[in-house]
């Protein structure tokens, strides 16, 4: 029954990672998280979203990049980010 209701909570849980390598950080991706972070506490979704920074992630001219449970989204701007993360996110709000 634990392993049920474990089971449960890991599909219900979103996975997202953002690149940090230079080329994405210098692209503005310090703003993206900053902003993700923020929307994330604001929404209640903390314990939902496992949320990390990865290394390059080899994309560099299409930076910065976002994967949400093993999609990958470029060119993600402060300007774009909000409405990426209202899709993405809209099952768990």
């Amino acid at each position: 029954m634990l392993c049920l209701f474990l089971n449960r909570i890991m599909a219900q849980r979103i996975e997202m990672q953002i690149c940090l390598g230079s080329s994405c950080f210098s692209r503005g991706n310090k703003d993206v998280v900053n902003f993700i972070k923020e929307y994330l506490r604001k929404n209640h979704l903390d314990d939902k979203v496992i949320f990390k920074g990865a290394r390059c992630m080899g994309l560099c001219s299409n930076g910065p990049n976002l994967i949400i449970n093993g999609v990958t989204t470029e060119d993600v701007t402060i300007y774009k980010i909000e409405s990426i993360l209202e899709k993405e996110l809209s099952r768990l709000l």
